[in-house]
């Protein structure tokens, strides 16, 4: 059993994770932002003492110092799985709101292991972006470009501090298909994410909190497209249960170590969502037109290298 820090613990891709590591047998320490996040957890896994799934609270991951106390524990970690990052468009200050969260919350747990959690081996981070070429001034543009900006200067900086600092500990990542540097590795590992789709832990208490990706579903179900179905700005998509497999597999096998990981069930579009929907569901009124997959873009989205990126995490984490 290996003991287990895992930040952002009721984000939606998180709890899967979560789910995954206890199933294990793992014993994790999840960090929450508020009482009512850890018992919800506790909620949703009643059959787990304390003694497999206790939590600690970091209000502000953007404060400095922020995980400090968070890496401290006895039984010492092992493995910490870096979740915690927003996604949401509902901002008012894209700096406070989006990359302070995503850069500070990054490199102020990577130095807080380095300095109070000698005993940490590995840190997997989930990314969802490149390292595009967005500019701090684009960033603050709008929401849409802070998000991206906040995924690759959090993941830069992650890169940066392993090479400076040269922690005792070796990180790794889950990428997602916008990839501009294919050929580059590290002594971390990192996991990106395309679109996330699969169930959600745990139950809502309304449909207006669903998480992001899984929002075009629920929309097209309560009939919101029955004009038209927009085209999918990102056409592949994982299983949110394979993604936290994979999160998983890169802490607890060693040949994983300093690499970047593209996790995919493949393509998709909304067209396909529709469809799908209405063969379940016939009652539910849909666009006849409208989200189909582009033309040409299944020579155009991905490298050629990404077939022996995917076979490498095949091969790495199964």
């Amino acid at each position: 059993m290996t003991r287990v820090l895992l930040t952002g613990g009721s984000g939606f891709i998180a709890v899967h994770v979560l789910e995954t590591l206890l199933t294990q047998g793992h014993s994790v320490v999840t960090s929450v932002r508020s009482e009512a996040k850890a018992q919800m957890l506790r909620d949703t896994f009643p059959s787990i003492g304390k003694d497999r799934l206790d939590f600690v609270y970091v209000a502000d991951i953007a404060q400095e110092g922020a995980f400090d106390e968070a890496v401290k524990s006895d039984p010492p970690f092992e493995w910490v799985i870096h979740t915690a990052s927003p996604l949401h468009f509902n901002i008012t200050d894209t700096q406070k709101d989006l990359l302070d969260p995503a850069i500070i919350g990054t490199t102020g747990i990577l130095k807080a292991i380095k300095k109070n959690a000698p005993t940490v081996k590995r840190v997997v981070r989930k990314s969802e972006h490149d390292w595009n070429s967005i500019t701090l001034e684009e960033a603050i543009q709008d929401p849409g470009s802070g998000y991206r900006a906040s995924k690759t200067f959090a993941e830069k900086a992650a890169w940066d501090f392993v090479e400076k600092e040269r922690p005792n500990f070796q990180i790794a990542t889950v990428w997602c298909p916008h990839m501009s540097n294919p050929g580059r590795t590290h002594r971390g590992l990192q996991m990106n994410p395309p679109t996330v789709f699969g169930p959600i832990h745990p139950k809502l208490q309304t449909l207006d909190t669903i998480n992001y990706s899984n929002q075009r579903i629920r929309d097209m179900m309560l009939g919101k497209m029955q004009d038209e179905i927009p085209r999918s700005a990102i056409h592949v998509w994982v299983d949110v249960r394979d993604l936290a497999l994979a999160h998983v597999r890169a802490a607890e096998r060693p040949e994983a170590a300093g690499k970047r990981f593209f996790v995919t069930a493949g393509y998709y579009s909304n067209r396909e969502l529709a469809d799908n929907i209405q063969e379940l569901l016939p009652e539910v009124k849909i666009a006849a037109k409208g989200g189909e997959f582009p033309a040409g873009a299944s020579c155009q989205l991905l490298p050629t290298c990404q077939a022996y990126k995917y076979s490498r995490l095949r091969l790495t984490i199964g």
